[in-house]
């Protein structure tokens, strides 16, 4: 929706339909009502995601988001857009909050983070061929131009929706409002065997064990805002949020916005090329996504973190200085140019396989099971208000800063490392029950040194606190509902 978006707002029959977006606070506030509505869809995410459960939530999202494409594809006025908008980013809100939760859920450990970086490169592919589009219909008149790529995003829920009934919810939600019985007999059907196989009961066992245990540590909701519950749910929402807090602010969605302006204004590259170009880049940045598939869970999460933030801070200090070269020498500002334009590109197949998918992964594993939902809904919060601001800035830097403006993201890319090295600890090859035990054994916000907080694979201590837990499942278990376990 981004993508396309930024190749709507400079259609010649869209600003003539439209002339008030010529003005540019007007301009600002119709593109920005989807970051806010996207915003707000967190929130509700956060506030019935436990109640609904993931997948009428993710469902209610789709029917949001399509309601909000229809409006837009079909506006002939401005209030109309602006609501189509505002409702498809409330959808795209919900639905970014809860599917990577949902997928954590119902996934083995040593697919979970492949899989969630499918889910969240589908937003980079998405991306690309917006990028495409908008070039491709740059050579089309009329209203198609900026009907078309809009109207596109009505294609999907003919598939999405007739799957519906054939998608189980998640069996960690069925248990912890107290649907036991359903739970089984999805933990079966995801694991393709038999209700009474042992592996079945293992999980189910270590699941609901894992339940009490949180039951029991339970604290009030001030406590927990406190940081005095013992498995640390306010630290862990905080990461989450802080991860995509660093994601926005590596810079992507200013070049993702304002790429094509760039290079056309900045660079020099006329329209058409400045268009083209940009589609080239989001191809390579579509390709280098998959890339992740391949290290995501063996080299693990922090790895991906650390040596990005370093690798996207030398491509925005190289393209910062290439730039004032080809800024104030005109000799060799085609070659300056195109270095910069090569280091934006190397950018994008930095930030692919690294910070793009790996704060929604990040977000659905490091939670405890009764704030998932909240920690991935205060995450994706943040990710859409700080992409709103740095949208509404942008701009304005570029304008005032000129070639220093990508020297703030660089400084900002550096400090992630230091960040990331000392508080934020791996989550790549655990079980989602194993979270509260590293929380617990490990009571310090500094995790750097500590091994069994920083490998990549699974430590002995967490597979053995999980015996423990199955071993001690004996015991009767209390009924959990949605009355009991929400923090008095």
């Amino acid at each position: 929706m981004l993508g396309v978006f930024a190749g709507v707002l400079v259609s010649a029959d869209f600003l003539e339909l439209f002339p008030e977006i010529n003005n540019g606070n007007i301009s600002g506030a119709v593109t920005s009502s989807f970051f806010l509505g996207a915003f707000v869809g967190a929130v509700i995410a956060f506030i019935l995601g436990d109640k609904l459960g993931r997948k009428k939530t993710i469902v209610a999202g789709h029917v949001l988001n399509t309601v909000g494409a229809a409006l837009q594809a079909s506006a002939y006025g401005l209030p109309q857009l602006i609501v189509g908008r505002t409702l498809n980013g409330i959808g795209i809100g919900i639905t970014s909050t809860m599917s990577p939760v949902y997928l954590g859920e119902c996934v083995k450990p040593h697919l979970r983070g492949r899989l969630l970086v499918i889910g969240a490169s589908s937003n980079v592919s998405s991306f690309a061929l917006a990028n495409w589009i908008s070039y491709a219909l740059a050579f089309h008149g009329g209203a198609l131009q900026w009907r078309l790529p809009l109207a596109i995003q009505l294609v999907f829920p003919f598939f999405i929706f007739p799957l519906v009934p054939l998608v189980p919810e998640s069996p960690r939600w069925l248990l912890l409002v107290g649907r036991s019985d359903e739970a089984k007999h999805v933990i079966a059907k995801l694991n393709n065997e038999s209700i009474t196989d042992d592996s079945v009961l293992a999980d189910y066992n270590s699941i609901t064990a894992s339940i009490r245990l949180e039951r029991a540590h339970r604290v009030p909701l001030m406590d927990v805002l406190r940081n005095r519950d013992k498995t640390q749910n306010f630290r862990r929402l905080l990461l989450s949020c802080g991860t995509q807090f660093m994601q926005q602010f590596t810079g992507v969605n200013s070049l993702g916005f304002y790429l094509p302006t760039l290079l056309h204004e900045s660079v020099g590259y006329d329209l058409q090329t400045s268009r083209l170009l940009s589609a080239v880049s989001g191809t390579v940045y579509f390709i280098a996504a998959f890339f992740a598939l391949v290290v995501v869970d063996r080299v693990g999460r922090r790895k991906l973190m650390l040596y990005g933030s370093l690798l996207m801070a030398s491509c925005h200090l190289i393209s910062s200085l290439t730039l004032k070269v080809a800024q104030e020498d005109p000799s060799r500002a085609k070659t300056f140019g195109s270095v910069t334009v090569a280091f934006f590109i190397i950018y994008h197949a930095v930030f692919a396989p690294t910070w793009s998918g790996i704060p929604w992964v990040y977000a659905a594993e490091v939670n405890s099971l009764g704030w998932r939902t909240r920690g991935a809904g205060a995450a994706t919060a943040t990710n859409w208000v700080t992409g709103f601001a740095v949208v509404q800035f942008t701009k304005v830097g570029i304008d005032n800063l000129q070639w220093g403006f990508f020297l703030i993201f660089a400084i900002l890319c550096l400090t992630f490392f230091p960040v990331v090295y000392c508080f934020y600890p791996e989550t790549a090859g655990r079980k989602l029950e194993d979270m509260d035990e590293m929380f617990l054994r490990n009571p310090s916000w500094f995790i750097f040194g500590k091994k069994e907080m920083t490998q990549p694979t699974r430590p002995q201590a967490f597979i053995d606190a999980e015996l423990a837990r199955i071993s001690d499942s004996q015991v009767t278990i209390v009924e959990v509902t949605p009355d009991n376990y929400e923090e008095k």
